[in-house]
């Protein structure tokens, strides 16, 4: 068992005062090989020296002894829709409902009050299909590359994150929000910074609180760079603050 020490940055906020889930998930998951399932089980706190615990099937994430997050390596059965044309996305992200009615208004990764370098703008808007589909375009900043020139993995998983929420829960909900229980990835290929990407989240299933997404990141090639599967827990918005 290996164990090494992360801070998340404010900058990595969903939730005001905690980590944005995919983006932590994929900090968690880049200990994993392949395909990794993980699981949240408390808000990850920000700007707080956190342990992960990592073997080469398992990780966690731990402030003191309270378990954050538990990751394992998985498989992923999943079949995407074809993915929209980067003027498509684009047009979608226009209809963005987070721009007039969000819960969490500085996330990191959807947060329509974030800027241009510093959030990853990711706008989802509807495809008007059905079931529900959502597609935004997304050309990543330089600021995100890892020691390979590549985006970094981390933050692929942070874009499978929010697009799914707003798949699942298309039209907003006075005084409700989806926040992230589990999120299983894989990711397949690299992404370039200033490369024209789509991102792409739909409905799976709905059982009572639990609802269910795909989500997934295309290339400018129109090639599956990243796909995820993920749980989203209906909460009341108050619980977590803006």
């Amino acid at each position: 068992m290996q164990s090494n020490s992360i801070i998340i940055s404010s900058r990595y906020c969903g939730p005001s005062e905690s980590g944005n889930g995919g983006y932590v998930c994929g900090q968690v998951a880049k200990h994993l090989p392949g395909c990794v399932v993980v699981r949240l089980k408390a808000p990850p706190p920000l700007e707080t020296e956190l342990q992960i615990e990592a073997s080469k099937t398992e990780a966690r994430l731990l402030h003191e002894s309270t378990v954050i997050a538990e990751a394992r390596v998985a498989q992923l059965d999943l079949i995407m829709p074809p993915a929209p044309s980067f003027a498509e996305a684009e047009a979608a992200s226009r209809y963005y409902t987070g721009f007039t009615h969000h819960a969490f208004p500085r996330c990191f990764v959807c947060g329509p009050q974030r800027t241009a370098g510093d959030g990853l703008q990711i706008f989802p808007g509807s495809l008007g299909s059905d079931p529900p589909m959502v597609a935004t375009s997304w050309i990543p900043d330089a600021s995100l590359v890892n020691d390979t020139g590549s985006i970094g993995t981390e933050f692929l998983w942070a874009v499978l994150d929010c697009p799914g929420a707003f798949a699942v829960m298309p039209v907003p909900e006075t005084g409700k929000a989806a926040v992230l229980g589990e999120l299983c990835a894989r990711i397949d290929g690299d992404v370039a910074p200033g490369e024209r990407c789509v991102v792409i989240g739909w409905l799976l299933n709905i059982e009572g609180r639990k609802r269910y997404a795909g989500t997934a990141v295309f290339s400018a090639e129109g090639h599956a760079v990243a796909v995820a599967k993920a749980t989203w827990l209906e909460v009341p918005a108050s619980a977590f603050g803006g």
